[in-house]
């Protein structure tokens, strides 16, 4: 890496007419932007070792939904019964990356990435969890990417579950209902620490529980589809309750998958174990004290209710305080081996949103729930919104709270080692636009260099973070936003698969390889 003092600087000057100045340009546009203004980010300003990778998930990106053994998921049951997307589609091919993994590696090495972040289908390698065999069909494919992995030079940074199970574990018992799920997702485990744990360096246990609960179990939208109201009119469930019962067995699970890598791996393997949080950061939406108050209370309810267990062996005071007997406990034992249970923090981190307080004022049916901690959200103050909107109506571009989360959690958790496990953009649904107009992703480029430039001064003012990773490397299955939401750095053609680059996979490969950053000012 070159020293501040060797590092080439490159500017361009873009004249009133250039497609890049009009995309950027919306004239009296109304959101909060005066914080949003990125300096020039390069990557020397990153330290030594830094890890800049891309990620994807098993359901979104492989396909290949019954190939060579594997049993179908809870996603594949509820896509073909239910019609899970807004599209109509389902992830029954997604981009096959089962069959053209080999394609999306060489894309990755020809960026430049330093790791690929992919998740474990667990239908795939455990066809009927710990009740049936190994698959090994299942383990010679994720053999087979983490080999052509480090073949590139790319470190393989695993998620054992990110959202996906057998059907058959829903079916026998209700999976994360059940404290059963505990020692099946423990074997899981189990088995990829011990086939790919000699080379894999970097677990992530489970992807943001806090956000799949949310879905599954609290609004009803995710299956199992269980809820009730006002959260949402489901069949079966109760929003008050199994929303928290969910939640301990996949932290217990958590942690009794850490406490057998610790003890029974990581002194011969040498790796890290950390957990995945779902990260907005939360920001008062009036300096009132109440505001202000709701919104440390939105973070505990939220980001602090999944890391507080994995960290400190207890849930936060907060949600103690309003829940009461509602909430489960953890044993001595169990407080004992949760926490020790993360070597690092992931946090998934896309946009901020305003929250008030519901307490002592009258809010929306959810805000008045205990379950939410008595807050509400709100996306503008004073008819401001927070940030430029995105292709997803509860995201938006508000770049300095990457710095703000970061350090909230540095503060909150003693700056314990922290990864960016995805950060992304979402353009709009633009169906009829052509792909040359798809490709051309001048916002999503804004968006990376502007969180990556908060990133920057949160880690010089002393965070710990050590990596961060694109969401994500393909335009893929966007759950129930289906293919209309593209997040990728490539644009993938639904009839043909193929993966064309876009804009951003140059200012990336830049970025990465040359070392230096290509600044537009627009005035």
């Amino acid at each position: 890496m070159k020293s501040k003092s060797s590092t080439i600087f490159i500017f361009f000057l873009i004249s009133v007419s250039s497609p890049l100045l009009e995309a950027s340009n919306n004239g009296n546009r109304l959101f909060k932007s005066e914080e949003n203004q990125a300096p020039e980010i390069k990557r020397s300003d990153f330290p030594p070792g830094f890890l800049f990778g891309a990620a994807t998930s098993a359901y979104q990106v492989e396909g290949a939904y019954l190939e060579d053994n594997k049993s179908l998921s809870n996603w594949d049951v509820f896509c073909h019964s239910a019609g899970c997307s807004k599209d109509g589609l389902n992830g029954d091919i997604a981009d096959d990356h089962y069959n053209l993994f080999l394609e999306d590696i060489d894309a990755m090495h020809s960026i430049g990435l330093d790791s690929y972040r992919f998740s474990i289908s667990w239908s795939r390698i455990l066809p009927r969890g710990r009740f049936g065999e190994v698959n090994p069909a299942g383990i010679m494919f994720y053999n087979k990417i983490i080999d052509n992995l480090i073949l590139k030079g790319i470190e393989p940074f695993v998620t054992i579950n990110h959202n996906d199970l057998p059907q058959e574990l829903e079916d026998r018992y209700g999976s994360w209902l059940n404290q059963q799920m505990q020692e099946d997702f423990v074997y899981l485990a189990e088995i990829c620490f011990k086939y790919f744990g000699d080379r894999v360096k970097y677990w992530v246990t489970i992807n943001e529980p806090n956000m799949f609960i949310e879905l599954a179990y609290e609004q009803g939208i995710f299956p199992p589809s269980r809820c009730s109201e006002p959260f949402g009119n489901c069949i079966f469930g109760n929003s008050d309750i199994e929303p928290l019962t969910a939640m301990h067995n996949m932290l217990l699970a958590h942690g009794k998958a850490a406490k057998l890598y610790h003890e029974n791996f990581q002194p011969k393997q040498g790796g890290l174990i950390g957990l995945v949080a779902h990260c907005y950061m939360f920001e008062p939406l009036t300096d009132s004290e109440l505001d202000r108050e709701a919104a440390k209370r939105a973070f505990a309810f939220n980001v602090g209710w999944l890391l507080d267990p994995a960290v400190f062996g207890f849930y936060p005071e907060e949600m103690r305080k309003y829940l009461g007997s509602k909430l489960p406990t953890f044993s001595y034992e169990e407080k004992k081996f949760m926490e020790k249970s993360v070597d690092f923090i992931g946090i998934n981190h896309y946009s901020a949103i305003y929250v008030k307080d519901c307490t002592n004022s009258s809010c929306s049916a959810t805000g008045n729930c205990a379950i939410q901690g008595f807050v509400d959200k709100a996306v503008e103050s004073d008819g401001v919104l927070i940030g430029e909107r995105t292709g997803l109506e509860y995201l938006f571009v508000v770049p300095r709270g990457m710095e703000e989360i970061v350090n909230l959690i540095k503060t909150r958790y003693n700056n314990k080692p922290m990864f960016i496990t995805e950060n992304g953009y979402s353009s709009p649904d633009l169906q009829e636009q052509r792909v040359s107009e798809l490709v051309n992703d001048v916002k999503r480029v804004e968006y990376h260099t502007s969180y990556l430039a908060f990133l920057a001064k949160s880690i010089r003012d002393g965070a710990d973070v050590r990596g961060y990773f694109v969401w994500s490397l393909l335009d893929s299955y966007e759950w129930l936003e289906g293919y209309n939401v593209r997040f990728g750095l490539y644009y993938v053609d639904r009839k043909t698969l193929i993966r064309v680059p876009k804009l951003s996979v140059s200012w990336y490969k830049n970025f990465l390889k040359i070392k230096v950053f290509l600044w537009i000012k627009m005035h």
